[in-house]
């Protein structure tokens, strides 16, 4: 029996240590269920948390009132990899806040004030798998290049913000997204839409809810409609292909213009110097008939 005795009291002393590490290395007002995870969601927090530990991998900061994230807040915490943010007071990124955080799989920057999303903001972040920007109600604006370098994406969540519209770049350099989401954005049907519309509808599989999800508004009553109701001809007025011919034919014509154009100036000029040269032989001759 006494070594069973001295077995269990080996574990107890192992187990009350690690929870007096614990309890020194989790922020104050925050709870920390296990080694790697730290949860300070809903704690009414003006900024980020201090004496978090450099080794955690779960970060959870929803349902507070951080404004903004140090641009090298992340140098530190290298083994992090999920990190939420949903529901604070975030109002923009700093390009390359997040590039020095290669392991990163999970952000959630949902329901914030973001209003932009700038070229280069998740830059080297090639680990990220789920990325949620929904329920911004001020985000107007996605760089075609925002989402450039993460080549393992597979879920974008971009419903309800404030998009009217989107270049289909910024989804087509995604090379693993498998779902996206758009829906609850205020489209605007018109031509700058149409790329999108026709990668949508190439694309149809990787939304939730299908096209059938999403609204636009028309561009002359502004009336909203479901993207199901239209199709390429309703953007045939937009679609403007020019073959090659065509282009020749351009540049003939311009060509062919430019030259008339110089022949028309140079005739018009020697027909003016001629007249110039009649006209002054003309008034010697009536000048010397007179002497």
């Amino acid at each position: 029996m006494l070594p069973c005795v001295r077995w269990l009291q080996t574990l107890l002393a192992f187990l009350t240590s690690v929870s007096l590490t614990l309890g020194d290395n989790c922020p104050t007002g925050c709870l920390c269920p296990d080694p790697h995870t730290v949860d300070c969601s809903g704690k009414g927090l003006t900024r980020l948390p201090e004496s978090i530990p450099l080794d955690v991998r779960r970060l959870l900061l929803s349902d507070n009132w951080i404004p903004r994230i140090p641009s090298d807040f992340l140098v530190l915490y290298s083994d992090l990899v999920y990190l939420d943010l949903r529901n604070n007071s975030l109002s923009r990124i700093e390009p390359g806040t997040l590039s020095t955080s290669s392991r990163l799989v999970f952000l959630d920057l949902g329901s914030n004030n973001l209003t932009e999303i700038p070229k280069g903001t998740f830059g080297e972040s090639r680990s990220l798998i789920k990325l949620r920007l929904s329920n911004n109600p001020y985000l107007s604006m996605v760089n075609e290049d925002a989402f450039l370098g993460l080549t393992s994406l597979r879920e974008l969540e971009l419903e309800r913000n404030a998009l009217s519209g989107l270049q289909v770049g910024a989804l087509s350099q995604l090379p693993s997204l498998r779902m996206v989401r758009l829906e609850g954005n205020p489209w605007v049907c018109n031509c700058n839409f149409a790329n999108l519309f026709a990668w949508l509808m190439e694309n149809r599989h990787k939304l939730p809810n299908g096209v059938e999800g999403m609204e636009c508004s028309l561009p002359m009553d502004g009336r909203r409609i479901s993207l199901s109701q239209l199709s390429q001809d309703s953007f045939r007025e937009c679609q403007v292909t020019l073959t090659l011919t065509d282009l020749l034919i351009i540049i003939f014509s311009g060509i062919s213009v430019s030259v008339v154009a110089i022949m028309a100036s140079f005739f018009l000029a020697s027909t003016v110097h001629c007249f110039q040269r009649w006209s002054k032989g003309n008034k010697t001759e009536e000048e010397e008939g007179e002497d």
